[in-house]
């Protein structure tokens, strides 16, 4: 088992169980086949990750920016672990790179040395951020540095889906989470927290999956 931190749009459970258990998201333009092992995560928790989030590149789901994590980079990510098999990790992974899970990932590479370089796709390299109760943190992201792309802003129906993860998770509140995502490079300057607000306000809170809630700041490396 191992925790599969994410700071994107799998934040959401109800999003990440498409992940798992296949199936079409509401409004997305394809279906995913979900991993071979479709038990949902034991627990999902909030965490908290040094480094940056940013937005890239041009999601063909979301049409605008995509979110990226650069362990590197100074800051706090919010985002949320969910404790899953190292087999649902990597048919996770495959997913997000638009091909078929069914591969086991080698992860000697990124529990040794926190990092493992996969490919040159956009969430190929996979980082260890640390540990939770005695097991891997892990999460994949682009290859390049924040500041060695541009930015692209996201899309306000992208953004409303990442607050409404970071709020399901219950530890942050709506001023620290609208602040955060206005702060990331990407939004900085095109949307303020008010305006991340004001898309919150168009859809209900959604309701919490998991009891098994906690707080936790992790350390950048294993």
């Amino acid at each position: 088992m191992v925790w599969y931190a994410s700071y994107g749009s799998n934040m959401h459970l109800d999003r990440l169980a498409h992940y798992v258990e296949g199936g079409r998201p509401p409004g997305a333009a394809r279906a995913y086949p979900g991993c071979r092992d479709r038990r949902p995560p034991a627990a999902s928790v909030p965490v908290e990750l040094r480094g940056a989030l940013y937005f890239a590149t041009r999601s063909p789901v979301w049409q605008g920016g995509r979110a990226f994590y650069d362990p590197d980079a100074d800051g706090v990510v919010l985002a949320r672990a969910h404790l899953v098999s190292a087999g649902q990790f990597a048919d996770i992974v495959a997913q997000e790179m638009y091909r078929e899970p069914g591969a086991d990932l080698d992860l000697g590479e990124v529990l040794g040395t926190g990092r493992a370089v996969l490919g040159d796709g956009r969430y190929e390299t996979l980082v260890c951020t640390g540990r939770l109760d005695g097991r891997p943190v892990l999460t994949f992201t682009a290859p390049w540095r924040m500041a060695e792309v541009a930015c692209t802003a996201p899309s306000a129906a992208y953004l409303r889906h990442l607050a409404m993860g970071l709020l399901e998770a219950g530890t942050w509140d709506k001023d620290v989470v609208t602040a955060y995502l206005a702060d990331c490079p990407g939004t900085s300057g095109l949307w303020t927290a008010r305006a991340v607000a004001e898309l919150l306000a168009e859809r209900h809170r959604p309701r919490e999956r998991t009891e098994n809630v906690r707080n936790n700041r992790l350390p950048p490396t294993c």
